[in-house]
């Protein structure tokens, strides 16, 4: 095969028109064979003869896109040491635009001997792996371009490609559970109607099939498991995956932009596949295994773990930080997506051993011109030492807000004591937030996500149900913050029904009623269930795929779904870009603040009312009057006013309005309960009776007299 030097940047494989440019990074290879496969599947080794700055490259004339090939990197085997080489592995590129095939599990994947671990495993592992793809980088894009929408305009769906897709009976079974299901017109007019901003993608970087969960008939259905940070995983096509998936996931990305939603990836940069030093050898392990992983000091044979998973990508080497940044700046500038959720974001901030948030990966974020202004979303905790970090990001970043999820659970469940923390989450947890000088929009407010109950089971069962995953009730989380409503699971009682239906409403109300980001998880707007399965993260079926054939209370849920979303993007109040003050704005004698909380008799509540053990109920006063904000066009934002209020008693409650300055009539606009219709209107001093764990939304017009 025809060799020519080439270059050693970019890495990976970069088809040039003519040929294709092949560049590895290895700073402990004694040598490295590049390994091209032809079309019936034998191997064509080609050495790399030049190395500059620790990248072996060369280019190959001809190579076009389509071809297979990997890497067999030879040098030392000294586990004990931390160095793994070992030439018998077939190696995916870390670079590698698409991948083919899937990991088998077969013994040959693992440098080591299952009988004599102490001895090595010279098996070839060809036949058993993935193998890199060169991709065409050309795509038509015709007039694409981001929706960038504001942060404090988001509104944000969580959602899984198959799981989103597999049910639907409006979209092709060819197309199911794909990208291309995705981009279908009948999941795409879902998603409008409902009214979110951005899609967030869980995993689509190329991730493995844990052997382990195989073996038991099951598989890694949510695909934390990565591999490859440039690849679109290749169990999404539908049409092939000899780069005809990067195709696909592009076409998707381009309809969703189309429709005026954002794509956001849920990104997994804080762990590998390979999983710890007993796991198989696929990529990084056999290339560079030091300066990929953070390994234990002193006991280089073992892998410092604060994920969980069986390693942790080391945070504070080059290649590592260039691989990451790489990987991002791919994503937007040839996927075109919006932005990033980072899984375990803790992970990313430890360069040493503690969490730090001026460690280098911020660094590179904030300086880079093109990843910094893409949405920045991190899960901030993870499972090392500090690793709980809400509110602990710098700026730019906003977070999966854990906080918000907890109190919001505990206040709609009964729990005492959960007003003071209630009035923080609703008005965008400036306790958090506000001393980093970020804005409400830092909050990502979430009850509930792909870890845990969905919402229908967060009302419906006190206890998780895993039975399923294999592993006798004992993964998932134990605490949950959820109430059944009386019985545990699926049941005939009209009343428990009701009262399940009305508290999933009284949940939603409240996650668009809040300020901050709202994210919704794919299916709760329709009532999906996982049947009490708490951890669905191997359940790759009916369990966990959304069920689209609708019952009338179903359609109910959907609908207001779709009617608070609504009232949310119509009211600047219901989002404003600063936290309230709790102050009168401007000099007026007769002004109102911006912000004032209520007890029910319609007075101003004092300490004393906030820290009582036993309140259960508040009612809040959004003044549309009093927003310090001007629109894109530089005009005042005023807006209606609002008056919402909150009863998490078991019984009804009589609410006094307060008096007529802060408004003379009032119109229902939402009610979780259903006993005010829309239009409905009350006066200023009426006491107007409240359902038993319910919310009712009043407004007025601008104006105080109104």
């Amino acid at each position: 095969m025809e060799q020519w030097p080439g270059r050693s940047y970019p890495l990976g494989a970069t088809f040039t028109g003519t040929g294709t440019n092949f560049a590895l990074f290895s700073s402990v290879a004694e040598k490295v064979d590049l390994v091209i496969f032809t079309d019936r599947g034998r191997e064509q080794r080609v050495p790399l003869h030049e190395v500059d700055a620790h990248v072996w490259h060369t280019f190959l004339p001809g190579v076009v896109p389509g071809t297979r090939y990997g890497y067999r990197v030879h040098g030392p085997y000294d586990p004990a040491r931390g160095l793994r080489c070992d030439p018998t592995k077939l190696l995916m590129d870390p670079y590698a635009k698409a991948l083919e095939g899937q990991v088998d599990g077969d013994p040959s994947l693992y440098s080591y001997r299952f009988d004599k671990p102490d001895h090595q495993n010279r098996a070839n592992s060809g036949r058993h792996t993935m193998r890199s793809v060169v991709t065409n980088p050309y795509f038509d894009w015709g007039h694409d371009r981001p929706p960038n929408h504001d942060y404090h305009d988001s509104v944000i769906y969580e959602a899984h490609v198959k799981g989103m897709t597999m049910r639907h009976p409006d979209v092709p079974e060819h197309l199911r559970g794909t990208y291309a299901g995705m981009a279908h017109p009948a999941v795409i007019d879902h998603l409008r109607k409902l009214g979110v901003t951005a899609i967030e993608l869980m995993p689509v970087h190329q991730f493995v099939n844990d052997s382990t969960l195989q073996e038991k008939g099951l598989s890694n259905y949510w695909g934390y498991n990565t591999i490859g940070f440039f690849a679109p995983h290749n169990g999404y096509a539908a049409y092939g995956s000899r780069g005809e998936q990067v195709l696909e996931f592009k076409s998707m990305v381009r309809a969703l932009h189309e429709a005026d939603i954002e794509v956001i990836l849920d990104v997994v940069y804080n762990h590998t596949a390979e999983g710890n030093h007993l796991g198989p050898t696929l990529s990084f392990r056999g290339i560079d295994n030091p300066a990929y992983y953070r390994l234990v000091d002193g006991d280089e044979a073992h892998y410092f773990d604060t994920t969980g998973t069986g390693n942790s990508l080391l945070m504070r080497s080059p290649a590592v930080l260039q691989l990451i940044m790489d990987s991002l700046r791919y994503w937007v500038t040839e996927m075109h997506v919006d932005g990033f959720r980072f899984d375990l974001a803790a992970t990313l901030a430890r360069q040493f051993h503690e969490v730090d948030r001026l460690s280098a990966f911020f660094d590179l974020v904030h300086q880079d011109p093109i990843i910094s202004q893409a949405k920045l979303i991190a899960e901030p905790w993870d499972l090392g030492d500090g690793g709980y970090q809400v509110g602990g990001f710098p700026p730019l970043w906003t977070e999966w807000n854990g906080r918000y999820r907890d109190t919001v659970r505990d206040f709609w469940r009964g729990e005492p004591s959960t007003l003071p923390e209630l009035g923080s989450r609703l008005t965008g947890s400036s306790d958090l937030y506000e001393h980093t000088g970020r804005k409400p929009i830092a909050s990502i407010n979430f009850v509930v996500a792909h870890d845990g109950f969905t919402l229908r089971d967060l009302v419906s069962y006190n206890e998780k149900h895993n039975e399923a995953n294999g592993e006798g009730n004992n993964d998932g989380e134990s605490h949950n913050r959820s109430w059944n409503c009386g019985v545990e699971g699926p049941t005939d009682d009209e009343e428990v029904e009701t009262l399940r239906g009305r508290q999933a409403r009284n949940v939603l109300a409240t996650l668009l009623l809040s300020q901050g980001v709202p994210m919704l998880a794919h299916g709760d707007e329709i009532g999906r269930t996982q049947g009490g399965n708490n951890n669905a993260y191997c359940q790759d079926n009916s369990v966990a795929w959304m069920d689209w054939n609708l019952d009338d209370a179903r359609r109910g849920l959907l609908e207001f779904t779709q009617t608070a979303v609504a009232l949310r993007r119509e009211h600047p109040v219901l989002h404003r870009r600063g936290f309230f003050t709790g102050r009168v704005p401007g000099d007026a004698v007769d002004a109102v603040p911006d912000l004032e909380w209520f007890d029910i008799t319609g007075t101003p509540m004092d300490d004393t009312d906030w820290h009582q053990a036993f309140a259960r109920s508040v009612m809040v006063f959004l003044n549309g009057d009093a927003i310090p904000e001007v629109n894109r066009r530089g005009e005042p934002i005023v807006d209606d006013s609002f008056l919402i209020l909150f009863n998490a008693h078991s019984d009804p409650l009589d609410f006094v309005l307060p008096p007529d300055r802060y408004g003379l009539r009032w119109t229902a606009a939402l009610d979780t309960d259903g006993t005010l219709a829309p239009g409905d209107t009350v006066s200023a001093g009426q006491a107007l009776t409240v359902t038993s764990r319910s919310v009712i939304v009043l407004t007025r017009p601008p104006g105080l007299t109104a």
